[in-house]
């Protein structure tokens, strides 16, 4: 895995790297091999391991003739939406992933993205609500169904729409003298 970081190995080293039985070593290849060739690339998008697969899907651009495999894959489905026109069926996907996929694609029609803007999942709704192309009246009517309970959910959408805000600093912890330091410390049986 370390030996597949390396950026000087020659293409044929990497590309038995990219065969080793180990998944995180094929893995490793994707993450440092982004210009492999495409029988590499093609190997690595039909991998036996899904975590491989959907690294690879995420990393190269498939061939045409592999975009219907991937996007039949639980797995590479969503990361795949990005090379297909939207489609009625993506929008309505049972995967979150691939809905929000969807709504965060360039070619989204209107119509999608209406459909999309009322979709249950918060995530989905955020991403048509930052889109340039969503109408401010209708971005503003989605960000005000957003809200909930979990502090980091709701950065994370912010996040999503560029709105967000850095949490506050915690405050900083007391300065101790040592005689507060070592009975803290002999407190705690240390």
């Amino acid at each position: 895995m370390f030996l597949a970081m390396n950026d000087h190995l020659p293409p044929e080293l990497l590309t038995m790297l990219a065969e080793d039985l180990d998944p995180s070593v094929r893995s490793s290849v994707i993450q440092h091999w982004r210009d492999a060739p495409e029988p590499v690339r093609r190997a690595l998008l039909t991998d036996s391991d899904p975590n491989v697969r959907s690294a690879a899907a995420a990393t190269y651009a498939p061939p045409a003739d592999l975009v219907p495999v991937l996007l039949a894959d639980p797995q590479t489905r969503a990361v795949t939406v990005r090379y297909v026109d939207p489609s009625p069926e993506l929008a309505a996907d049972p995967d979150a992933g691939v809905r929000k996929a969807v709504a965060a694609h360039p070619s989204l029609s209107a119509d999608l993205r209406d459909v999309l803007a009322q979709d249950p999942d918060l995530f989905v709704r955020n991403a048509i609500a930052a889109r340039a192309d969503t109408p401010s009246t209708l971005s503003e009517s989605i960000v005000a169904t957003l809200a909930t309970d979990d502090p980091v959910a709701d950065w994370f959408l912010s996040f999503g729409r560029n709105a967000h805000t850095c949490p506050p600093a915690a405050p900083a912890s007391p300065r101790l003298t040592r005689e507060e330091a070592e009975d803290l410390l002999s407190r705690a049986g240390l």
